[in-house]
């Protein structure tokens, strides 16, 4: 569906579609609902009972199986958690038919991809963001400001994790055709980003890398994901970044998550309080010394999908921000090409 593109302006309130609406997509709905400022005109996921459970929440918006349905009411922005494969094909549809787009992680199973959607929000001049929601948890926000505000000194190296004790339960992570990959687009994707939003590298290398499927390298990579990655990354100035992630690794709590910072007058850390995925502190570390410099409570998993409808509302455009989408998909490919996938 082709239609005219409305003209960036403020919006008392915009209208906003959504497609998905599993777990992932009804939490940023109510997210989003419940900080107000904008109006949830269309529902949409294949599943009726999906659909069913959203629309108890929001009645009288309109409901159908797919993105047609939501296009239909011609909303200002729509919100994307489907399975990955479908993301760039449905982000690009509605960015060509006027609305913005917040979408669920990874934007594309691929750089290619990832760029075609950028162009397409480009050329509409519509808002475009990805749901990487940990930019917007206070003690990674609390780490960057460490780092980007040269209170460690020249941070020479930076130690990413996420081990995931459970995996994905939908058959379709599985399947690389369908995902694009396994822990590492799935998990990796925020490590990654992590590093490039602290450090903002004017160009990186991936040294080494591997990839793992049941503690063996993977024997069909067209076909198979990997459920274990380990690797080296070094940015254009020297700066030595190591990451690892997994599914189903035998952790000892649910999940481990955190970074670390090793800086040339200070270091740093962020993790995850007794293996849950949501509360994470901050500490300064100072030789044998450490201070923590934030804790939770900090409700901060919907942050992203607010950010992008407040800047919606207030009339924005294409952000260049998205051209980072590009880079950020671009160093995930480096990283498989590397495992030999």
């Amino acid at each position: 569906m082709q239609l005219m593109a409305k003209p960036q302006a403020a919006l008392d309130r915009p209208r906003i579609g959504f497609l998905g609406l599993g777990w992932i997509g009804r939490h940023r709905m109510q997210a989003m609902a419940e900080a107000g400022g904008i109006e949830i005109v269309a529902l949409a996921d294949p599943d009726p009972s999906s659909v069913e459970a959203a629309a108890s929440l929001v009645p009288g918006a309109a409901t159908g199986h797919a993105l047609e349905a939501v296009l239909e009411t011609q909303p200002d922005g729509v919100v994307i958690a489907t399975p990955s494969a479908l993301h760039a094909g449905q982000s690009i549809a509605a960015l060509q038919a006027g609305a913005a787009v917040f979408c669920q992680k990874p934007l594309g199973r691929s750089g290619a991809e990832t760029g075609a959607v950028v162009e397409a929000a480009r050329t509409a001049d519509r808002l475009l963001a990805t749901d990487l929601s940990y930019r917007h948890a206070a003690a990674f926000i609390a780490l960057r400001e460490q780092i980007r505000g040269g209170e460690l000194g020249a941070v020479h190296a930076l130690d990413l994790t996420f081990h995931n004790a459970y995996g994905p339960d939908k058959p379709w992570f599985r399947d690389r055709a369908l995902s694009g990959g396994g822990c590492l687009i799935d998990l990796g994707i925020h490590l990654v980003d992590m590093a490039l939003w602290c450090l903002e590298p004017t160009g990186i290398e991936v040294v080494a890398a591997h990839a793992r499927r049941g503690g063996r390298p993977l024997e069909d990579p067209r076909h198979e994901v990997e459920d274990y990655v380990s690797a080296t990354l070094e940015t254009a100035d020297g700066t030595v970044i190591r990451l690892a992630c997994s599914w189903n690794l035998p952790a000892g709590q649910d999940a481990v998550i955190g970074m670390e910072a090793h800086g040339t007058a200070a270091g740093g850390r962020v993790a995850n309080i007794d293996g849950s995925f949501f509360d994470f502190g901050a500490w300064r570390h100072d030789g044998t010394s450490r201070r923590q410099i934030a804790a939770p409570p900090d409700d901060w998993g919907g942050r992203a999908a607010v950010d992008w409808a407040h800047r919606l509302a207030g009339g924005a455009g294409f952000d260049p921000e998205a051209e980072r989408l590009t880079a950020l998909a671009e160093v995930l490919d480096a990283i498989y090409r590397k495992a030999g996938l």
